[in-house]
């Protein structure tokens, strides 16, 4: 799969192919060959050279290799084909879920209300960083499950969009 990522603002063309646990990663003219487990939802364990590094996917696009962070955007030119036809296709509920254990700081949304795409919803405190969780969808806030303070765990479903 051949990528265009923007990382901390400078856009490197980036090529992954993944088969039996191995992910082979080409980033400009560097290449690696890296072992690969997703531990929980957005959190993965590479090992190379021996070494194992621990890498969290925020859903707002902020990535964290061993305390170090990155703002990544991602185009796949593939997705880009088609994508104003593909977001009018989100009918019925959406859960949005918490890809790691964290607190939840601040609620945007409450049940009942009235949101638009992109707005958000949830904000939770997961590893020193702040996540919001947008809707993917215009809707209707049909659930909100937790409630400022409340501890989250991985996967739980924070809220619910209609």
């Amino acid at each position: 799969m051949k990528l265009t990522a923007e990382i901390n603002g400078e856009a490197r063309e980036v090529e992954i192919i993944q088969k039996d646990g191995i992910v082979s990663a080409r980033v400009g003219d560097r290449e690696y060959n890296l072992e690969s487990t997703e531990v929980e939802p957005g959190l993965f364990h590479f090992k190379l050279d021996g070494r194992v590094i621990e890498v969290y996917v925020a859903p707002n696009g902020l990535v964290d290799v061993g305390g170090e962070q990155f703002e990544v955007k991602i185009a796949d030119p593939r997705s880009l084909k088609g994508r104003n036809a593909g977001e009018s296709s989100l009918d019925g509920t959406f859960e949005i879920k918490t890809a790691m254990p964290g607190k939840v700081v601040r609620l945007l949304a409450e049940k009942d209300a009235e949101i638009k795409a992109g707005e958000g919803v949830i904000v939770v405190e997961a590893m020193k960083m702040q996540n919001e969780m947008k809707s993917p969808k215009d809707g209707k806030v049909r659930e909100v499950r937790f409630k400022e303070g409340d501890t989250v765990n991985a996967g739980d479903v924070l809220a619910v969009i209609e």
